[in-house]
Parts: C-alpha cells; structure tokens; sequence
C-alpha cells in the first residue's frame, strides 16, 4: 500500500454512568504513520446514538482522502451499537470494526442482561444486521473483524498496511489515545464546559 493512504481511526473514551457521554476521536492517518487529522464528538453511553454520532464526525472532516474508515470496536458506550452497514452508505468508503478479544456469544447475552422490551429489540435488530466477525492475525496478535466494502484478503492487507507492531492499527491507537486525553480534560473542566 502507498504510504499516503489515509485511514480514519475512530475510538472511544468514557467514564461515568449510563446518561452520560462518551468522547469520541476520529483520527486521520497514513499508511506511513503519519497523523493529519483530528475530530472530537460523544455519543450517549448506554444510548443508541453513536453510529449518527459517527456519521457527524464523517461529516465534520469531510476529507474526501481518507479511503478506510476504521472503529474500534461494535458497541460503544456500553452497548451503543453501531450500524457498520449504514457508516458504509455515508462514508462511501470500506468500513472495518476491530475488536480485541474472543467471544463465543457475541453481544447478545450482554444486551439481554442489560436491556429489556424496546430497547432490547433496536439494539438487537442493529446487531443482527452487522457482519459476522472474523478473526485476523495483524502484527503477531489475533483481532477480530466485522467489515464492509472489503474482502476477507483486503481486509488484512489494510489492517497490516495500518499496524506497524502489535494488532491495533495506528489511526485507532492515537484516536484511543487523543479521545482518553480529551476525556480527562472536559472531566476536569467541570458540568459547566460539558
């Protein structure tokens, strides 16, 4: 992959209980590990916002170089899911959800034990709706991947081309790192900057 394709990171940072927000960092990123490019935005924890919190954030940058949309992780928020399938429609552009860790069940159970009637069911049928996830090994470490607009072979040689060591791709490292830091900051700045 040419080193100035671009890839936008998006992750998440959130302390706190459900009603309150969780700060998310959208970053731009080259291939060649350069970053050019930031964006701030929330979304509800315990909500159902973040994938048009997601689409604000597309909206915002409108950078038409940015070729990969990367998140980090489904459920944001404590299980604010995202609609994969609906970023891909307004983003024009692949879309890939990494997560880190094994899961025999997936977030069914977790969403059961959480939510009950209405609730319930919008978060499921918007998780129905996702792809299956995969699981990929990137930099010596297995991730897990739901994708669209890509292929299982493209899909490792864009998260490979984005992960210089380890299995975070770097747009998502530095958008975890920028959301934390900006998480910390409001958190200090009281109600009345929120």
């Amino acid at each position: 992959m040419k080193p100035g394709v671009r890839a936008l990171g998006i992750a998440e940072s959130f302390r706190g209980h459900e009603g309150t927000t969780s700060t998310l960092c959208g970053t731009i990123t080259r291939a060649s590990r350069v970053t050019d490019g930031f964006v701030f935005g929330s979304c509800t924890v315990g909500g159902t916002d973040g994938t048009d919190a997601v689409r604000d954030l597309l909206d915002r940058l409108d950078r038409e170089d940015v070729r990969y949309v990367l998140v980090s992780g489904l459920a944001l928020a404590w299980y604010n899911v995202l609609d994969l399938r609906e970023i891909h429609r307004v983003a024009d552009r692949p879309v890939c959800s990494i997560t880190y860790e094994e899961s025999e069940n997936g977030l069914e159970a977790g969403l059961r034990a959480a939510f009950s009637g209405a609730a319930l069911e919008e978060r499921l049928a918007t998780y129905r709706r996702q792809p299956s996830r995969r699981p990929l090994d990137v930099g010596g470490e297995r991730v897990f991947v739901r994708s669209v607009g890509l292929s299982d072979g493209e899909e490792g040689e864009v998260l490979r081309a984005f992960t210089p060591e380890g299995g975070r791709p770097e747009p998502l490292r530095v958008a975890r790192l920028a959301a934390r830091a900006a998480d910390r900051w409001e958190s200090k700045q009281g109600p009345e900057r929120a």
